[in-house]
């Protein structure tokens, strides 16, 4: 099976330069989808101008010595859907879907998935955190990521930066190298 190149990884391209319209009828749904399908599903709601968002890194393999980079999901088995009723039925009818998460606090996911979106186009390495570990709430406020608010964990590699995605219980994370951290404080002054 031939490695892809890389692919949109959400539509349309300017899906996060602007923010959400409360009026227009469209709200942010979360697929899980089948199995090693998030790209296949992808490619069908590009193609009929489906809005939505399927964070992907690019991770290095070896197949018969040749190094190759795959773009692989950054969350497996979820892609988010910005969508109306009619192009929410569009993506159920492509039966690459498990089935649908209504989101609630639409705000909420649209700050998670704008930070993570940042992340990516940082250039940095991103890693999946699939086990969100409590840590030190943090803004960032030099380089490349600054303005991203996420927690720091320590693990055996070093100090982590998370960005989290809550409504999924998952998170992206980079290594932090030298950059200036700011704690961040709850609206009675104290540290969080």
């Amino acid at each position: 099976m031939p490695i892809l190149a890389a692919e949109p990884d959400r539509y349309p391209a300017g899906l996060f330069d602007d923010p959400a319209d409360p009026a227009r009828a469209r709200a942010w749904y979360v697929l899980h989808v089948r199995p090693r399908q998030e790209k296949s599903l992808a490619r069908q709601l590009h193609a009929a101008g489906v809005n939505y968002y399927l964070p992907a890194v690019a991770r290095r393999c070896t197949i018969r010595s040749r190094v190759l980079t795959a773009h692989v999901p950054l969350f497996p088995g979820y892609l988010f859907l910005f969508a109306d009723r009619d192009e929410r039925v569009t993506a159920l009818a492509s039966k690459r879907v498990v089935h649908t998460l209504e989101v609630h606090d639409q705000p909420r996911l649209w700050d998670d998935l704008r930070q993570v979106h940042r992340l990516l186009g940082s250039g940095v390495p991103v890693a999946t955190e699939s086990q969100l570990a409590p840590g030190t709430p943090v803004e960032i406020t030099t380089g490349p990521l600054a303005g991203l608010h996420g927690t720091v964990v320590r693990t055996a590699s070093g100090r982590r930066f998370v960005v989290r995605v809550d409504f999924i219980h998952q998170g992206a994370s980079v290594l932090l190298e030298d950059c200036a951290l700011l704690p961040l404080r709850r609206a009675d002054g104290v540290s969080v």
